[in-house]
């Protein structure tokens, strides 16, 4: 398995590496040529991992004796690597840990970026496993035109939306790279580091002459949370806890080559939960850009900026004059409203309505939006008023590191 996933990883780094190909999809980078759709089908193909069935769906309701989180049960999170061997582990007794993050280069998150935070809490709840959260403002400063200094004041910052989502700080470890990193964490570094070669790393993650060693040597960083003896203070005897990442998929190159090297030093290979992207406004050719604040919703707009935003700049699959829609309905396949609501929308009931109502062309793509206003604006508004009940203290308290006495409670 470990010679077939270096494999995979050398064809990815000789795609990420120059040739020209159909779409990118890396941790810094996601396009599709000519401003197409991304293809997961292939994207799949391509990393080498599985696509996530209704049968699995099915037995995470049986085994949580809960409803899967639409986000799983709309193929939202559609991609896994061994979700099934979490699952069996489970049903056996064994519990396992959640891991995931967020690079905390803006002051605002936009609605594509609480998605892996929205499911992880749903994981924690489900399963009753503790979760450790990485925020990598060493990767943002060795990336973007950042100081040290704003690095880190943004993952306090950053921090803050995370834990409006809910999480419980009695299962939760939140940490900052630069504040954590040392210790059992950094041998655990250095052993995945020796194990892969330069030639492997270009392979895997693209990089070229021109770029500076600090990002060379960040992958590492990422890995390794991945593994429980990262966190004495939590998983002290407890070295051969499984790990589950959920996160979206161009995350994938980092953990391909923590699964390769895992079994090397001894662990398990971390499990993954991968989804889709959560689309611009404009139309379904990546995910949202930070640098174009119209591209996105963030959990900063207004209701007025929200309304705005997507009756004017929301692709709309519907057609161009009243009558003609009435006869052909839309386009439901680019109608980024219905992506939006298939996101959003809990009702199941509602959402397929809406869809056979517009597809056919009873509902116009005023009344969808209208709709997707309502749902964006109470979203935001719920996540807003958590957020302004989050104090110092309380980041404090998820970021100190300390003993989670229940957290398989």
């Amino acid at each position: 398995m470990a010679a077939v996933e270096i494999k995979e990883e050398r064809e990815v780094g000789a795609k990420a590496g120059g040739e020209e190909e159909e779409q990118i999809v890396n941790p810094w980078e996601v396009s599709a040529k000519d401003g197409g759709k991304i293809d997961y089908d292939k994207l799949i193909d391509r990393f080498g991992c599985q696509r996530l069935d209704q049968s699995l769906v099915e037995r995470v309701e049986r085994l949580t004796s809960r409803p899967a989180h639409v986000f799983l049960r709309r193929g939202v999170f559609f991609a896994h690597r061994d979700f099934n061997d979490i699952l069996d582990a489970y049903e056996r007794g064994d519990k396992f840990y959640l891991y995931t993050g967020r690079g905390p280069s803006s002051e605002a998150l936009h609605l594509g970026h609480l998605i892996p935070f929205m499911f992880t809490k749903y994981l924690q709840d489900a399963f009753k496993v503790p979760l450790v959260i990485q925020l990598t403002d060493d990767e943002k400063f060795l990336w973007k035109n950042l100081t040290i200094e704003e690095s880190r004041r943004l993952a306090r910052e950053n921090a803050k939306d995370i834990i409006a989502c809910g999480f419980d700080v009695s299962k939760t470890f939140i940490f900052s790279d630069f504040d954590y990193v040392g210790g059992a964490f950094y041998r655990n570094m250095v052993n995945v580091a020796k194990r892969v070669t330069y030639n492997q790393a270009v392979g895997i993650f693209g990089f070229t002459g021109e770029d500076h060693i600090g990002k060379v040597s960040f992958p590492p960083v990422q890995a390794v949370p991945s593994f429980p003896s990262s966190f004495p203070h939590l998983f002290s005897g407890k070295e051969n806890l499984r790990c589950l990442i959920p996160c979206a998929i161009d995350q994938d190159p980092y953990f391909r080559m923590t699964r390769d090297v895992a079994p090397r030093i001894g662990y398990h290979k971390p499990a993954l939960i991968e989804s889709s992207f959560f689309p611009a406004l404009q139309g379904e050719n990546g995910k949202m850009s930070a640098s174009d604040p119209n591209s996105a919703i963030y959990v900063t707009d207004s209701a007025k900026e929200i309304k705005t935003k997507v009756n004017r700049y929301a692709f709309s699959g519907g057609q161009d004059s009243v009558e003609k829609h009435r006869q052909l309905g839309a386009n439901l396949e680019v109608d980024i409203p219905i992506k939006y609501l298939s996101f959003f929308l809990d009702d199941d009931v509602e959402l397929e309505h809406i869809k056979k109502e517009y597809g056919a062309g009873r509902m116009l793509t005023g009344e969808v939006k209208q709709r997707l206003v309502e749902v964006l604006t109470e979203l935001v508004e719920r996540h807003r008023r958590a957020r302004a009940s989050v104090t110092d203290e309380m980041v404090d308290a998820f970021m100190a590191v300390r003993p989670l006495p229940h957290m398989f409670a």
